[in-house]
């Protein structure tokens, strides 16, 4: 996801600062989840798809699920 945001920020010719601006988040928030050390919550997926132009889906369809791992609750 973080590299579709930053492919779709570079198409716009905006810097992380002017994101953030337009997310009303902050710009090192916007480095972190392009860089995959931090996942955004969902209304934060939305600021950054707002700030971008787009729909958040697009940022996320066909995205790979996380591995999962789970242990017995028994």
């Amino acid at each position: 996801m973080g590299a579709r945001i930053r492919a779709r920020r570079a198409d716009l010719g905006i810097s992380q600062e002017r994101l953030a601006l337009r997310s009303g988040l902050h710009w090192t928030f916007v480095g972190q989840v392009e860089r995959g050390q931090r996942n955004p919550s969902t209304t934060n997926l939305l600021r950054i798809a707002y700030g971008l132009g787009v729909d958040a889906a697009e940022l996320v369809t066909g995205l790979p699920v996380p591995l999962i791992e789970q242990k017995p609750t028994w």
